[in-house]
């Protein structure tokens, strides 16, 4: 599907709007590099998350490892540097577990959303505007705790490893 026609509303550092004229209807569209979220169990077998501020929800949330693929960057290859950057976290087994569309009425992002096993402890490299605090939850827990979850990402990785897992 192409729209009929598309202008640039606005451009930004992160990602740009636009507003795509689909016959008679005029949409605005944010047009994102794409994300990921990592699954990452440790060799306790729980999940490691983050917690951190996000201003846009006026909050701080319990997340997977996640973020913004840089420009000709593969997903794995992001998934595996911001594993680093906020966990620690370095190495093991990886694969692809889902990807999806994050809000597709406005947004162009796709998630890759990937599992990772037996990664090493390693430092935490956070970027300058980052505040992450790592928490770690017992695979067996995880039902119990999702209503503790109000990200999406992170809602759609736990109940694909809890599915995977027969919890």
């Amino acid at each position: 599907m192409r729209p009929d026609e598309t202008r640039t509303a606005w451009e930004g550092r992160l990602f740009d709007v636009v507003v795509e004229r689909w016959g008679a209807h005029e949409r605005e569209i944010v047009l994102h590099p794409g994300a990921v979220a990592i699954v990452a169990v440790d060799n306790a077998d729980r999940v490691v998350l983050v917690r951190q501020r996000r201003e846009a929800a006026h909050a701080v949330l319990l997340e997977l490892p996640a973020g913004t693929r840089e420009e000709g960057e593969e997903p794995l290859a992001t998934a595996r540097r911001e594993l680093e950057e906020e966990t620690g976290l370095r190495g093991g087994r990886w694969r692809e577990l889902a990807r999806f569309w994050t809000s597709p009425g406005f947004v162009r992002e796709r998630m890759t959303v990937f599992l990772a096993e037996g990664a090493e402890e390693g430092e935490v490299s956070l970027e300058d505007d980052e505040d992450v605090e790592v928490e770690r939850i017992a695979i067996a827990d995880l039902p119990a705790r999702l209503g503790e979850i109000e990200d999406a990402k992170t809602l759609a990785g736990l109940l694909l490893l809890i599915r995977e897992r027969g919890l």
